[in-house]
């Protein structure tokens, strides 16, 4: 694991073009944006309405997940819906629910993609919620915030399958290793690091361990590009050596 202060002794904004990441590679929920609570309170929602009790440990176990590996424990739990149903049930009260009391973005997040925007380093969005929901997030940001999108409905292998990442890589043009992926959830982190891009964790509402498999860092919040070229540059030399 490499832990560093906000103001990390890498950080310096003379890095090369040769010396920045492909591209960096961003999860949504709970990292770019704090909508977890929206989530929990949707699936309580749901499964109350067919008579059973969701609790906050409960909504812990989805935090990450695709959303049919998700529908599924649903189904398990009550839910007399197919998964498509309560994907879309889910997916529908969560953007009333960012429509109605507006996008809780993560502290630093979207100064953090202004900064690598500002620099030239290109970035996807890799979700496991639809395509739509990440669209209506994406519109809220006052500047061309991302290249490409990746949506949980546009994968066979959700996380932490790797294979949302590989295919952010693949739209992009680049070689996984040489990106730098940011994700706040064990699924995520997993996804992430078996994709082969260097990965930054950012625990949100669960703990996140540490490993020499990747980064963690408390916050976004004062993180800069030049701490994430770091972290890209960090990667480089470990695997020169």
């Amino acid at each position: 694991m490499t832990a560093s202060s906000p103001r990390s002794e890498h950080s310096r904004s003379d890095t090369s073009a040769g010396e920045l990441p492909a591209a960096v590679l961003w999860d949504m929920d709970g990292t770019l944006v704090d909508t977890e609570p929206y989530w929990m309170a949707s699936e309580q929602e749901l499964v109350g309405s067919f008579g059973g009790t969701w609790t906050h440990d409960d909504g812990l176990l989805l935090v990450g997940l695709g959303l049919w590996n998700s529908a599924e424990i649903l189904r398990s739990r009550g839910v007399e819906m197919d998964a498509n149903e309560i994907v879309h049930w889910l997916t529908d009260r969560v953007q009333q629910k960012l429509d109605s009391e507006g996008v809780p973005w993560r502290p630093g997040a979207r100064e953090l993609l202004a900064g690598l925007r500002e620099r030239g380093i290109r970035t996807a969005l890799v979700t496991m919620s639809v395509r739509r929901m990440a669209e209506q997030i994406v519109a809220h940001i006052p500047f061309d915030a991302f290249d490409v999108i990746v949506s949980g409905d546009e994968v066979d292998e959700p996380k932490p399958a790797p294979q949302p990442y590989l295919r952010a890589a693949e739209l992009l043009g680049v070689e996984p290793t040489d990106t730098v992926a940011i994700e706040d959830s064990l699924v995520g982190l997993a996804s992430a690091v078996a994709s082969g891009a260097a990965t930054i964790g950012v625990p949100h509402i669960v703990p996140l361990p540490e490993s020499d498999e990747h980064t963690l860092w408390e916050s976004l919040e004062g993180r800069t590009a030049d701490d994430v070229v770091a972290v890209a540059r960090d990667r480089r030399e470990a695997a020169a050596r």
